[in-house]
């Protein structure tokens, strides 16, 4: 009798992992297709597969620097709400002190009377003396009128305060508006990638949690891993301002990737580029799409470390340059910050900070 044996199990690894991954996300895709009723989304093949993903991943990126666009324009709405609020606030307290004031003269001229001059003067024994007090009743009179005017002024200054704190908020509405839509977006492209890879065993989630998302293989990241400066210095740093952006961006290597966030435990791309130019004490903005104009344009062939290098025709990714064709970089929910070749992504342009 023909003794029957378990067949021995072989481990994946290099390119026959990523065939596995491949096709095991092939086969998620294609029983995805089966889970809905009516018009079934058509079998993807491997690369389609691997490509949706990515474009997932891309499009999640995309409405991440969209958010926090316009989160920074709500911070600065929020703001200046605030500083209107608080100075409607401190010019109301002053009007509220020069009614009192003009409250009290007008009390003080009620008990005294309003006595005509001309009976003034024929009552008083001292021409001199009623000439005196006619001046000083004057010049109250012309204080009173001032402060009547300064009134008036003072509540056309409120009101005009109280409009422009109403535009702010109304402005500070529209940008809340605009965040929860983009977040949804956010939430629902990083949804449908997880949900394909959800379908995929541990194994394979951690082979393809390997990649960075934008289309390097293992293999790729190894090589960018063994050609990267270490211990957080770069050749050719240009100042002393890159390199102390490069060091702190070494530091940030393995923390998560958060849309969204800028330190310290976690950063999106552009958040991780930030918060490094900010411990060199340089000012960044906050998304991609305005970074790439925060300093002066350099060609690849000029690139030297510290540079912020973009990718994709929507200038949707940034990375910090470190030399030898490596950067550091925020790459996608569930890849952290790691060192990358720049060759792996579409290349957009790059800008110098400092």
């Amino acid at each position: 009798m023909a003794t029957h044996r378990k067949p021995k199990q072989r481990t994946l690894s290099g390119n026959t992992a990523r065939t596995a991954v491949t096709f095991a996300l092939a086969g998620a895709a294609s029983a995805a297709a089966f889970d809905g009723i009516g018009h079934a989304e058509p079998a993807l093949t491997p690369a389609q597969v691997k490509a949706k993903v990515d474009q997932l991943y891309r499009e999640a990126e995309v409405a991440t620097e969209k958010y926090n666009g316009v989160k920074e324009r709500a911070d600065t709405a929020g703001k200046s709400l605030d500083a209107l609020r608080d100075e409607a606030a401190r010019r109301t307290g002053h009007l509220n002190t020069a009614r009192n004031a003009l409250g009290t003269l007008a009390t003080a001229q009620y008990r005294t009377g309003a006595v005509d001059p001309a009976v003034q003067v024929a009552l008083t024994s001292d021409p001199d003396q009623y000439l005196e007090r006619a001046a000083i009743a004057d010049r109250a009179g012309d204080r009173q009128a001032a402060a009547v005017t300064g009134i008036r002024r003072q509540l056309g200054e409120i009101e005009q305060l109280r409009e422009e704190a109403g535009d702010r908020l109304a402005e500070l509405k529209a940008h809340q508006k605009d965040l929860r839509r983009h977040k949804a977006k956010i939430q629902d492209k990083i949804g449908a990638a997880e949900n394909l890879l959800s379908r995929l065993t541990a194994e394979q989630r951690a082979q393809y949690a390997q990649q960075d998302g934008h289309g390097a293989s293992p293999a790729t990241r190894a090589r960018a891993d063994r050609g990267a400066p270490r211990g957080g210095q770069s050749a050719g740093v240009p100042n002393s301002r890159a390199g102390q952006a490069i060091s702190f961006a070494y530091g940030a290597i393995g923390k998560p990737y958060v849309w969204g966030a800028t330190g310290p435990s976690a950063f999106d791309c552009s958040g991780l580029t930030q918060a490094a130019w900010k411990a060199a004490g340089v000012s960044l903005p906050r998304t991609t799409y305005t970074q790439i104009n925060a300093g002066r344009r350099v060609s690849r062939s000029e690139l030297a470390p510290g540079d912020l290098v973009f990718f994709y025709s929507g200038i949707s990714h940034v990375g910090l340059y470190i030399g030898n064709g490596q950067m550091i970089h925020a790459p996608r929910p569930g890849a952290p910050v790691r060192v990358a070749p720049i060759d792996e992504m579409p290349f957009a342009g790059a800008t110098r900070p400092a």
